[in-house]
C-alpha cells in the first residue's frame, strides 16, 4: 500500500542529498580558481631598461714631467741681479767656470748672475766666443769626438722635454760648445759636461730672451778664481 508520509520523507531526503553535492562542487563563491598546472612556476618580474651610461675610460695619469727646474737650488745659485764690476759693455756674458756662475751684464756695475753647470776635470776651456746661432727645445747631435768616447750615445735626438740640451740653446762660434738648459738641475754648481755651459730650463730661457745672435761670451780659465761677488741688489 502506498504510504504517503514515507513517500514524503524519501523526497525530502532526495532533496537534500542533490543540494548537498551541488554545494561541495561549487564551493565558497570566493574560493580561488583551481591550478590546473601547478608545477609551472611564475616567471620573475623584468626589471626597467636603464638608462645608457656613455663609456668613461679612467682618466690618464702623466708622467712626471722630466723639467725638475722647481728642484730646490741653494740660495746661491739663483737667479739674482748682482754688483759686478767690469769694462765689459752691457750684454756681454761672462762665464766664471770656477765658480760655476754666468752672469749678464746689464751695465752700470750690475750683472744678472746664474747657476750653471761646466766641463768636468780635463773638459773645461776658455776664450771668447759669440753667439752664432740661438734654438728652442734644439736636436741634438753629439759631436763625433763624443761618440768616439761614448759610442753608446744616440747620433740624434729630437728637441723635446728628454732632450740633453734642455729648453733652449745658444751655439758659441765654430765650436762644438754651447750655453743650454738641462733636465738634471741637481747638476748646478757642479762640473760634470763635455764643456758646455748649462742652465736649468728656467734660467735659459730667461737668458734666453736677453741675448741676441752676436752676443760676446767670455769664458774664463779654471786658474782664474773671482772673490764670489755675490752680494745681491735685488
Amino acid at each position: 500500500m502506498f504510504n504517503l508520509g514515507t513517500f514524503k520523507n524519501y523526497s525530502r531526503a532526495v532533496a537534500l542529498s542533490a543540494v548537498a553535492v551541488t554545494a561541495a562542487f561549487a564551493g565558497p563563491a570566493k574560493a580561488a580558481p583551481v591550478q590546473v598546472f601547478p608545477f609551472f612556476q611564475p616567471l620573475p618580474p623584468i626589471a626597467a631598461p636603464q638608462p645608457y651610461q656613455p663609456y668613461q675610460a679612467t682618466p690618464y695619469q702623466a708622467a712626471p714631467s722630466e723639467d725638475q727646474d722647481a728642484v730646490e737650488m741653494p740660495a746661491r745659485f739663483r737667479r739674482q741681479t748682482v754688483s759686478y764690476a767690469t769694462r765689459e759693455a752691457p750684454g756681454t756674458i761672462i762665464i766664471d767656470t770656477p765658480n760655476t756662475y754666468l752672469y749678464y751684464l746689464l751695465g752700470g756695475g750690475q750683472a744678472v748672475r746664474y747657476g750653471i753647470g761646466v766641463g768636468r776635470d780635463g773638459f773645461t776651456w776658455s776664450g771668447v766666443q759669440s753667439v752664432t746661432k740661438k734654438a728652442e727645445w734644439p736636436d741634438w747631435t753629439p759631436p763625433p769626438e763624443m761618440i768616439a768616447r761614448q759610442p753608446y750615445l744616440p747620433r740624434h735626438m729630437a728637441g723635446g722635454p728628454g732632450n740633453p740640451l734642455g729648453a733652449r740653446a745658444m751655439y758659441l762660434g765654430g765650436t762644438i760648445y754651447r750655453i743650454h738648459g738641462t733636465n738634471a738641475p741637481d747638476t748646478i754648481g757642479k762640473h760634470v759636461s763635455s764643456g758646455c755651459i748649462r742652465l736649468t730650463n728656467e734660467d735659459v730661457s730667461d737668458l734666453y730672451s736677453r741675448v741676441n745672435v752676436g752676443t760676446k761670451v767670455i769664458v774664463l780659465p779654471m786658474t782664474e778664481r773671482r772673490a764670489d761677488l755675490g752680494t745681491a741688489t735685488r
